[in-house]
């Protein structure tokens, strides 16, 4: 394979003529407005969500992110501080306090968001209150958990425009059948950024129906059921724009098994995202979910060719590329860069360092 510095040894423009290519494309020049258009901001969140509730655990959490970001060259997960299973019974109020503390001293670039609890809560319009209400400019988003429509998504959004964080994007957990079901209504929500899958709650919900093998790592991709429901979720993400997040593996300290079910989630039922509850989880989870070298490669050979032809169609080895396959490739080059993936010279210059 050619270097992709070098595109013009494999690859001829198609026709087109590249004045004709800069005006049909209103003389944008980024790839990612060029091809992307109204689409730029889809699918780039950092790939890993990492979550941490106990409080020498989330400074940690914060301190690990700042070092990754400063070691791979772009910020590679986010920081989720955890409301619902981070904070003791009958002390969610001084943990609420807490985490907008927590946010407030971490770093400017830091990603770092939170997840509430439930809008059924006692404590969700509190926890709602005061870190969104008095940190939510720091915050990347709002996790809810236990979203079963898009009624406890406007709860949720109202909730937030009382805290005068109208901004913030919400991301919500899909734990029960009742859930997937309203996945796509859910998904088509403008203030929903993610979903994500809570493979606990809902093997529970079926009232043994589903056997305990299924929130195993290798169970989770074999049972029937559970199957569905990721996949609902996954494509009611892909239908509008949104990020589907895979859940925990249970198996924390099986970096094989983390790994291995990271990879499936990602390859057979296109997630972009997974969560982490151990720092250990983190490395595995990009490595699983970056583009092989030779994929970034072609996709870098590919794009700085399609560049250079002002976007107009070329062949690439006796194989047609327009702006639909440049689309995939550029996606391919955004992933590598969300996974702190080196990127050929010939690409670099669009992507600006984003330390975290």
């Amino acid at each position: 394979m050619s270097d992709a510095g070098s595109p013009q040894a494999v690859i001829a423009p198609l026709g087109g003529g590249a004045a004709h290519a800069v005006k049909r494309m209103g003389g944008a020049s980024h790839p990612r407005d060029i091809l992307l258009g109204a689409q730029a901001a889809a699918g780039l969140l950092p790939v890993c969500d990492h979550y941490s509730g106990a409080p020498a655990r989330m400074r940690k959490s914060l301190q690990l992110q700042a070092e990754m970001a400063q070691e791979l060259g772009t910020c590679v997960f986010d920081v989720t501080l955890d409301c619902e299973d981070g904070a003791p019974v009958g002390f969610e109020a001084g943990h609420a306090r807490l985490v907008a503390s927590l946010a407030l001293g971490a770093a400017p670039t830091a990603r770092v968001a939170a997840r509430v609890h439930a809008v059924d809560h006692p404590a969700f319009a509190n926890d709602v209150a005061t870190i969104a209400g008095e940190v939510g400019h720091r915050l990347c988003h709002i996790m809810v958990p236990k979203v079963e429509s898009v009624d406890d998504v406007l709860q949720v959004e109202r909730a937030l425009e009382r805290a005068s964080a109208p901004q913030l994007p919400i991301h919500v957990l899909i734990e029960s059948p009742a859930a997937v079901h309203r996945a796509f209504e859910i998904a088509a929500h403008p203030r929903v950024q993610s979903l994500s899958f809570g493979l606990m709650d809902f093997v529970s919900a079926h009232g043994g129906a589903i056997p305990a093998q299924g929130m195993t790592s290798a169970g989770q991709f074999a049972h029937p059921l559970v199957v569905r429901a990721k996949l609902e979720i996954a494509a009611a993400c892909h239908a509008h724009g949104k990020v589907p997040s895979h859940c925990v593996v249970t198996e924390f300290s099986d970096t094989v098994a983390m790994q291995g079910a990271a990879r499936r989630a990602a390859q057979e039922l296109g997630y972009t995202r997974m969560w982490s509850i151990y720092p250990a989880q983190i490395r595995p989870i990009l490595e699983a979910l970056s583009p092989a070298q030779d994929e970034v490669l072609e996709a870098s050979r590919i794009i700085a060719a399609a560049a250079e032809a002002d976007w107009a169609p070329i062949s690439a080895d006796g194989v047609l590329h327009d702006r639909a396959s440049y689309r995939y490739f550029w996606q391919v080059l955004e992933r590598a860069h969300q996974t702190g993936r080196s990127l050929p010279h010939a690409v670099q210059h669009w992507f600006a360092s984003s330390h975290c």
